[in-house]
């Protein structure tokens, strides 16, 4: 068994999918031995732990970010991390409900940010966000979890609105960077496991 193969291997058995479980891009990344693939082992542990996030709270922003990516199995993986870290049903649900209203938003907001055209700031946006004034999450960690959905999906205007949010909340800079870093993580991890 090639290094490669083996690094794949313990990396599947780490977040409980089949060690035979292969998508296209793993299979590239397995035929051409990338060493790669020990970077990506670390960083996607690096996003299991925190100076600024609970792991709670590390659960639940994969539980968002998979189901913005649509990503079954780290959509699985972070569940579990979630409710092992003592995450309950209705937090989890919040997670994946913030990543889809999110969604809208984003493609809402940045088609404004885009045409930059006065008239369409005028006109009501005419999506429901009641879940945004009191969330089960908290706000700040609802905010946090809307800023790296937005970061994921390009949104510059969502990303700048979330981030001023955060900071009059009295968030630091640097739960805001770690929650980014962790985001970004995810998402590169589910370029490969999908």
């Amino acid at each position: 068994m090639s290094e490669s193969t083996e690094v794949i291997n313990e990396f599947l058995v780490s977040i409980g999918v089949d060690p035979s479980y292969r998508t296209n891009t793993l299979e590239l990344l397995e035929k051409g031995e990338s060493r790669y693939l020990r970077d990506f082992k670390v960083n996607f542990n690096s996003t299991l732990t925190s100076e600024h996030l609970s792991s709670k709270e590390i659960g639940l922003m994969g539980v968002t970010i998979a189901a913005n990516n649509n990503n079954k199995p780290l959509l699985a993986f972070y569940t579990d991390f979630a409710e092992k870290s003592g995450a309950t049903a209705e937090e989890i649900g919040e997670a994946v409900a913030c990543a889809s209203l999110l969604a809208s938003n984003n493609v809402f907001y940045r088609f404004r940010h885009f045409t930059q055209k006065e008239k369409y700031t005028q006109i009501p946006a005419r999506i429901r966000m009641q879940l945004m004034m009191k969330p089960v999450t908290g706000k700040e960690f609802f905010e946090l979890m809307s800023l790296a959905v937005s970061a994921v999906n390009g949104c510059e205007m969502c990303v700048n609105a979330h981030e001023d949010s955060l900071i009059k909340l009295g968030t630091t800079e640097e739960r805001i960077f770690d929650t980014v870093r962790i985001a970004s993580l995810i998402t590169a991890t589910g370029k490969i496991i999908f």
